[in-house]
């Protein structure tokens, strides 16, 4: 336990957040921390790990008021207290965990966990794939989802239509039933789900046919999916209360869509900018022109300056992507290669001859003679 980290720092919040904090908060780190957006990232995978080691506990009533009172050692099932090297009664095996042992001792955890409350929907994702003009500019898609639903014939009651649902008798609505246990330490209560409603406060004779008493069925839905202009690869959508539906009245949970950007022939994107090899000639990288480059919505110019060198980049300014968020664009940069003829006529290797043959600049000619030199003598030492 001494290496663990504490589980607010785990997920970036403070002690005493609210449970929507906690949820906003697990949701955050759990997006970025996911395996499908770090690959082979094993640092990624362990705080994935942590922080939903973390969230398991503050996000359940029992367990983060223990955490809060007693640290680690109010969750771990194999903690124990009292002093001594025998480590004390490590554990209370067999007298019902730590909720006992506090109640007997009248320090208590409150109220039992209302189990028939509202709870919310599980979260869904989904991974969409969309192509590279598509991400640039946005686009409408369609999703075809195979998940839970609310039934229609019951509205998510579980009941049979024209019937209801009525108080469990067992445990008057709660969802949890109380017992108490006799021990050599005195009686000793604790709280447990319900088992003839199964924690939800209320029992159906007449389940609904459909499905079957559940309020819900498994079916596949058409989803419309908005994605805005300048997303990237592995960006995500989310939309809220298309998850799974909720139990006992509650919201349902979110979809996120994970988008995969296919590749563009020409351009490579990075970020809001994007890259594209040209090929010039030797008499436009030499003596500077006007080039037509692909932009993304048509033809555009790039001045290259006279005496460009092979791999010069040159950029195009604001014709890039739009960003997401902003709506700022991005640049276009234009890396220039030198075009080398494979195939020449008779009069044009004989200019180029001549061309090599002219001394120009005579000082850079003997700078290039002088270094020549040098090697040469190095070899022959």
């Amino acid at each position: 336990m001494a290496d663990k980290r504490d589980y607010y720092e785990a997920l970036g919040i403070q002690k005493g957040a609210s449970d929507d904090e906690i949820k906003s908060a697990f949701r955050k780190m759990a997006m970025k921390y996911h395996p499908d957006r770090n690959p082979g990232d094993k640092e990624a995978e362990e705080k994935f790990k942590e922080v939903n080691e973390a969230y398991s506990i503050l996000s359940d009533p029992d367990k983060k008021a223990k955490y809060d009172r007693f640290g680690f050692a109010g969750v771990d099932p194999n903690a124990g207290f009292g002093g001594g090297a025998g480590g004390g009664f490590s554990g209370f095996s067999g007298f019902g965990g730590f909720e006992d042992i506090f109640n007997m001792f009248g320090g208590g955890f409150g109220q039992a966990r209302n189990y028939s409350g509202p709870q919310e929907g599980a979260d869904i994702q989904k991974r969409m794939s969309i192509d590279f003009n598509e991400a640039v500019f946005g686009c409408k898609k369609t999703i075809k989802l195979t998940k839970y639903c609310t039934c229609g014939d019951c509205k998510g009651s579980g009941a049979k239509p024209g019937t209801s649902k009525h108080t469990c008798p067992d445990c008057g609505g709660k969802g949890s039933v109380r017992y108490v246990q006799n021990t050599m330490f005195g009686q000793m209560a604790s709280s447990r789900v319900c088992e003839r409603c199964s924690g939800s406060g209320q029992v159906i004779d007449s389940p609904c046919p459909s499905c079957s008493g559940s309020g819900r069925i498994r079916k596949t839905v058409n989803i419309d999916v908005k994605i805005p202009a300048g997303v990237d690869n592995n960006s995500v959508i989310t939309l809220r209360g298309q998850g799974e539906p909720g139990y006992n009245g509650g919201p349902a949970g979110d979809l996120y869509i994970v988008l995969s950007v296919g590749n563009h022939p020409i351009f490579k994107r990075q970020g809001d900018d994007l890259w594209l090899s040209v090929p010039i000639t030797f008499a436009q990288a030499a003596l500077g022109d006007e080039i037509t480059i692909p932009g993304l919505s048509g033809k555009l110019s790039c001045k290259v300056p006279a005496g460009t060198q092979p791999g010069t980049v040159l950029r195009v300014k604001g014709k890039g992507v739009a960003n997401v968020n902003t709506g700022k664009p991005g640049d276009i940069y234009v890396e220039v290669n030198l075009e080398v003829p494979t195939k020449l006529t008779a009069e044009q290797k004989e200019y180029i001859r001549k061309f090599g043959e002219a001394k120009t600049d005579p000082s850079s000619y003997e700078k290039k003679k002088s270094w020549t030199e040098k090697i040469r003598n190095l070899f022959e030492d």
